[in-house]
């Protein structure tokens, strides 16, 4: 071989390891909300994805409930063959996001009893007539709850009221009931905003409940600091995030829990993070309730016997099949349903009956999870990911995998014997066989923080009746997880790329500056194993769309 040819080969060698060193990730994504009900959603998507493309990103995580596309109509199939075209001018790949267990998903809309059931033991029921209707067993309240009792500013019987007679006040002229109620303002004389009255209160373990409050505001700042929430020790077990306007005068906000195995519990209501206006708080009550929002699958059985446990009664023969017709207030903003006798009935008037049931819950704004143990949620899976690839043909899915705070409770999954980690392992690995089964090529994408010990894979997490920790080793190992918690991601990316996973980063996250993203790339700059970044905004804000694309293009992927 000559000198010559080969000082050539040396410089295309070297020419080409310049080029790696400089390769840009090869996931430069935006995340995109929209469900394509509306010709405007189309448009909205039109310019997203031209801004993306003229500043070097390649794909669009697409969430549009594209896991419920059988149940789509023609007006809306047409939208998505619209998009489909657009992506495809502009080169930028369409990523469906679906399958999410911690937010119900598409499969709620296939049969709302697939929600995780919340087990409540021994209820008591007293039968009046033909109907039997729950009776608290132990009675509770929250003491003081009408805020009538006050010297000053501090009411008497609460835990704690935020700074009284700064932040928190008794108004003798407004109020919901009888003549006091407790009033917030001036939140900036707390360092946080706080401005919080909390109860405790005595439950039975196993108990299903409802802690409601009646608020009024005048010109409050930010609405979403406003939270309903209750605490077992240093557990937050549930919370409310009620939706109000900045002045609207008295409505109620309600949520309904489990109290597990707790006795003891913390009720809390007020602001976190107030900034400006009035907030005031009246009739604040605990009350326990019955079969609201009861679920009715294999994996949630009822039981009715007699107050001593003795005898067990037959449903369709003793009483009528128990629903509650209102279940998709999961909420719990409604009655209960009772239970009706049939004719012939071993039940009689007067008696009383041990009632055992499953029951769904939400959280924050109305946060459902799913059981992942009830073998109906894969039958669906597997009818519309056939679906998805018909219409879509994708190289990529993403798992919506996130948030799953309420699970382990029901009678399916208590049946199964296993950990919380290795029962969301089990789900992510079907999810994974369902897609594979159609498309064997398809890359999966998920979540990071119910795999991720830094984040939300471990004990003591909401509604959960287990632990998630150990769930990274139960997963398919080809999987490419997004990290999304900044103040954790460089101990989240390490730990992650240490078992062999592929990462990429979920960045932005709605802030007024790229701070974050630049955050992001600094972290994924010393993670062998990532492979891209990707704008993502829940409050539909693309103003910093072109500059993430242009920071990120400068940027390149580390060799």
């Amino acid at each position: 071989m000559g000198v010559g040819l080969c000082a050539a080969i040396t410089l295309v060698l070297a020419a080409g390891s310049a080029r790696g060193a400089g390769d840009p990730y090869p996931d430069r994504w935006v995340y995109v909300s929209r469900g394509l009900t509306h010709n405007q959603d189309v448009q909205d998507i039109r310019e997203i994805v031209a801004t993306a493309s003229a500043h070097g990103l390649n794909g669009m995580l697409l969430a549009a409930g594209l896991d419920g596309i059988s149940r789509w109509d023609e007006a809306r199939l047409k939208r998505l063959e619209e998009v489909k075209r657009i992506c495809a001018e502009a080169k930028v790949e369409i990523i469906p996001l679906g399958f999410s267990v911690g937010y119900g998903g598409e499969a709620l809309g296939h049969n709302l009893n697939l929600a995780e059931g919340l087990l409540v033991k021994e209820a008591l029921f007293q039968v009046e007539g033909n109907e039997a209707r729950l009776v608290p067993d132990p009675p509770v309240k929250a003491d003081n709850g009408d805020f009538e009792q006050f010297t000053g500013d501090t009411f008497a019987a609460f835990g704690f009221h935020d700074k009284p007679g700064a932040i928190s006040f008794a108004d003798q002229q407004v109020f919901h009931s009888g003549r006091t109620s407790l009033r917030f303002q001036d939140f900036g004389a707390d360092q946080y905003g706080h401005a919080r009255v909390m109860a405790e209160v005595t439950v039975r373990p196993h108990g299903h409940y409802a802690f409601s409050v009646w608020l009024k505001t005048e010109g409050l700042e930010p609405t979403s600091a406003l939270l309903l929430q209750v605490y077992a020790g240093d557990e937050a077990l549930t919370n409310l995030s009620p939706s109000v306007e900045p002045t609207q005068d008295w409505t109620r906000a309600m949520l309904t829990f489990n109290s597990g195995e707790h006795t003891k519990l913390r009720l809390y209501a007020g602001l976190w993070g107030g900034k400006a206006g009035k907030l005031w708080v009246d009739d604040m009550q605990i009350e326990e309730v019955g079969l609201r929002c009861v679920l009715r699958r294999p994996g949630t059985p009822i039981t009715v016997r007699t107050e001593d446990g003795a005898t067990a009664y037959e449903e369709g023969k003793d009483f009528e099949r128990i629903v509650d017709p209102q279940l998709g207030d999961f909420l719990g903003n409604h009655d209960d349903p009772p239970i009706r006798l049939l004719p012939g009935s071993r039940i009689k008037d007067g008696d009383r009956l041990r009632v055992s049931f499953h029951h769904a819950a939400a959280l924050g704004s109305g946060q459902v999870s799913l059981c992942m143990s009830e073998p109906e949620l894969y039958d669906l899976w597997r009818k519309e990911v056939p679906l998805m690839d018909q219409r879509l043909h994708a190289r990529k899915y993403f798992l919506s995998m996130d948030e799953i705070r309420a699970g382990g409770s029901c009678a399916a999954c208590q049946a199964r014997h296993m950990t919380m980690g290795e029962i969301l392992g089990d789900c992510i690995t079907k999810e994974c066989r369902i897609i594979h089964e159609v498309n064997p090529e398809a890359k999966v994408y998920i979540w990071s923080d119910m795999l991720d010990p830094n984040h939300n894979a471990h004990g003591n997490y909401y509604l959960v009746e287990g632990d998630f920790t150990g769930s990274w080793q139960h997963v398919p190992k080809d999987l490419v997880i997004a990290c999304w918690y900044y103040e954790k991601r460089e101990a989240s990316l390490r730990f992650l790329s240490d078992l062999g996973f592929e990462t990429l980063a979920g960045a932005y996250y709605d802030g007024d500056t790229l701070d974050n993203p630049k955050g992001w790339l600094e972290a994924l700059a010393t993670s062998p194993r990532a492979r891209g970044i990707m704008y993502t905004t829940w409050q539909d804000k693309y103003g910093l769309l072109a500059g993430f694309g242009d920071l990120v293009s400068r940027n390149p992927r580390p060799r």
